[in-house]
């Protein structure tokens, strides 16, 4: 079973995701981590964004692995364990960056259909075009969604509990760049696929959602049979 999850930054698809596939013992996959892994490299060997051949190269070449559970995924690249590494402001908005890039999407997406289609029992993958790119015909396709605000506070209060330095206010600023970036943007857009399931999470407690998510997918394991 392959489930999509696509929604703009602090939607709350990294935390259902993983808690759907620990629920379901399927396989996760975090696109944007890999992403990130993508453009801390780039950022590690001194490349500029606007070099797009060489961050193409980079990205053809990078070896990313994610190993581990859901809740204990570590990204690891090269070799490396950067899981830390990757969740810092830099390299988030250097991922926001690169990932505008077409051939290092191209490159990413083939990567993610590799991971997904090898894995006997499927898997739940979360993103900004998984239902309408990487995945446009998987089993169950999801779009979460929230108001900007609601979505600053619950990136603000993550980032406080991890102790990294923040505001609300810039974390606001953050996500409204990364939304204006990710809808805009030529190649694979933000956009809800045909047939996803949209749920707006900004009143609702993570577990309401997850409820609702969970009932929709023995929905369509019903439908199938």
């Amino acid at each position: 079973m392959i489930v999509a999850i696509d929604g703009p930054s602090g939607a709350g698809k990294s935390t259902l995701g993983k808690m759907l596939a620990k629920k379901l013992n399927l396989l996760y996959l975090d696109t944007g981590a890999m992403y990130r892994a993508v453009a801390l490299a780039v950022l590690e060997r001194g490349v500029g964004f606007d070099e797009t051949s060489k961050v193409v190269e980079i990205a053809e070449n990078a070896r990313i692995e994610l190993i581990g559970e859901p809740d204990s995924l570590k990204i690891v690249l090269d070799g490396r364990d950067v899981s830390a590494d990757i969740r810092t402001l830099e390299a988030a908005q250097a991922a926001s960056i690169v990932s505008t890039i077409s051939e290092v999407r191209r490159i990413m997406v083939e990567h993610q259909r590799t991971l997904g289609e090898n894995d006997p029992s499927g898997c739940v993958l979360e993103g900004r075009d998984i239902g309408s790119v990487v995945f446009p015909n998987a089993d169950v396709k999801f779009f979460l969604t929230a108001k900007p605000e609601a979505r600053a506070r619950r990136r603000f209060t993550e980032d406080t509990a991890k102790g990294r330095l923040s505001s609300y206010e810039q974390t606001l600023a953050e996500i409204n760049e990364r939304d204006e970036r990710d809808v805009s943007r030529e190649d694979s857009p933000l956009t809800i696929s045909e047939n996803a399931i949209v749920i707006d999470t900004s009143e609702l407690d993570l577990s309401e959602v997850f409820e609702q998510m969970i009932a929709k997918i023995s929905e369509a394991k019903s439908a199938a049979v």
